[in-house]
């Protein structure tokens, strides 16, 4: 009985975990080294999807939500593309895909990318792969706009 107890309390808790921005900005994997995440894509003949957010950006926090966090979840997707986050403006250190130290800041400004959130499509060069997803655009065809990005990206990287 008390076995039984300790399992709905446990489960009890769980349901009372934040589910809020700071829950879901956890699913993603925040961008540290591309250079790795290169040699990797290159290995996988994938390419490398990246979101550019920043703080307090609801739009972003939706994307990530309801269609990245699902994407890099979903192990259909780990054969299709690798997911990063960067934050503009951010001071954190990055190593670029060319091996070159940066920040996640800097990096945006070299992508110029100046509206969040935005999604890009590169390749495992570090080259763009596909056109730029700016805004949220009309949610009920994001994914096919994030679908159509990533197989352009597939054909570039995979040479179709």
């Amino acid at each position: 009985m008390r076995r039984l107890i300790a399992a709905w309390a446990l489960i009890l808790a769980w349901g009372l975990l934040p589910a809020g921005p700071a829950g879901a900005a956890a699913g993603l994997v925040h961008a540290k080294d591309f250079k790795a995440d290169a040699r990797d894509a290159a290995k996988r003949k994938v390419p490398v999807m990246l979101i550019f957010t920043s703080p307090g950006c609801h739009y972003c926090e939706r994307v990530k939500r309801e269609y990245l966090i699902p994407m890099h979840k979903d192990a259909a997707y780990r054969n299709k593309v690798i997911i990063r986050e960067v934050t503009m403006g951010a001071t954190t250190p990055l190593t670029n895909f060319d091996g070159t130290a940066t920040t996640e800041g800097a990096f945006a400004a070299a992508q110029k990318v100046f509206m969040v959130p935005t999604i890009k499509v590169l390749d495992t060069q570090g080259a763009d792969a596909s056109e730029a997803i700016v805004g949220l655009l009309t949610p009920d065809y994001y994914f096919s706009y994030l679908e159509a990005a990533i197989d352009e990206g597939l054909r570039k990287v995979r040479g179709k």
